[in-house]
């Protein structure tokens, strides 16, 4: 008895108690990622594994990077993994072509691609795109798609420009060279940019075209079989966002520890918070929730432009329900 007692004693101290005897193992699965963890616009996701979001649901997350947010999804929707993340826009693009997946929580009210234009490029509008080479990072992914959707606004086409798929380095590195007056990216791509020395303008985010931020998705199986898994996921993953727009600095404090190779740049990580906290996570209540208003408009303009053969009903496309689940108290 006094063994025991001494065992649970031991616990509580350790802030375990017996809900860790409870809980038993975590349970380990794999989260896909678009680009590699190392990537700074993975920071909610290193954030909530350093910071022991995850572990503090009883999951243990092995995080595998694929090649950008479409092939997250075929991934997911082919059972090879529950959950991943991507950008919202996506179920839009793959679900019409029969891919089992739905966004489950949406990080920010604002966009995640930005269009960036070199200063010394002389461009002030998406209408001066017009014959400049635009770097993405691939053409499979939801960037791309973003980028057509701008050009659309503005009177362009893909061969009114020169559109180059540089994979996740190129895109930022051609861009900062010279060699590409424009690209289309998230904030941490004008983030390393910058880095390398590029004097770079964001193009007004009103005036092209508004994809979402990024997503976490999951497919129909997972939804209909592990919504309680799914929840401890989306609480953890919007937990760390919160933290990054509450106290940018601290977060970046914790990031650097997470990604140690980001360890003498701290100051540029405050800045990429910055950005995302102004452009993508601004302007939403309750944290992750869906707006079924900007969806439909993002959908609308796919299907205008071709991008999807046909615009499906909103609920086959994302639920809130587990950001519902996640703003209660587990």
């Amino acid at each position: 008895m006094k063994k025991a007692v001494f065992l649970f004693k031991t616990l509580c101290l350790l802030g375990l108690g017996g809900s860790a005897l409870a809980q038993g193992a975590p349970e380990s699965i794999d989260y896909l990622l678009p680009v590699p963890a190392t990537s700074m616009a993975m920071a909610p996701w290193m954030l909530a594994q350093h910071k022991g979001y995850f572990a503090q649901e009883n999951i243990k997350v092995n995080f595998v990077a694929a090649r950008g947010g479409v092939d997250v999804a075929k991934q997911i929707g082919a059972g090879n993994a529950l959950i991943g993340g991507a950008i919202g826009d996506t179920p839009i693009i793959v679900r019409a072509n029969g891919v089992p997946v739905k966004a489950i929580a949406l990080l920010g009210a604002g966009s995640l691609t930005l269009t960036a234009v070199r200063n010394d490029s002389g461009i002030q509008s998406f209408k001066q795109l017009k014959g400049k080479t635009i770097t993405v990072m691939s053409y499979a992914d939801t960037t791309y798609y973003s980028l057509l959707g701008s050009l659309a606004k503005a009177d362009l086409n893909k061969n009114d420009v020169n559109i180059q798929a540089s994979g996740p380095a190129g895109t930022w590195q051609l861009f900062a060279a010279g060699k590409a007056q424009a690209m289309a990216a998230g904030p941490d791509f004008l983030n390393y940019a910058i880095d390398a020395g590029a004097l770079a303008t964001i193009l007004p985010p009103e005036e092209g075209f508004r994809s979402m931020a990024q997503a976490v998705i999951a497919s129909d199986e997972a939804i209909k079989n592990k919504p309680e898994l799914l929840t401890k996921l989306v609480r953890a993953t919007l937990r760390a966002m919160g933290d990054i727009m509450n106290d940018p600095k601290d977060a970046a404090r914790h990031y650097v520890a997470a990604v140690p190779m980001y360890k003498d740049k701290q100051a540029s990580v405050e800045r990429l918070f910055g950005l995302l906290a102004k452009y993508t996570y601004a302007g939403q209540s309750p944290l992750g929730r869906i707006d079924a208003k900007r969806f439909d408009e993002v959908q609308r303009l796919y299907v205008s432009e071709g991008i999807v053969p046909r615009a499906l009903p909103l609920e086959d496309l994302f639920t809130n329900q587990f950001v519902d689940a996640a703003a209660r108290k587990p």
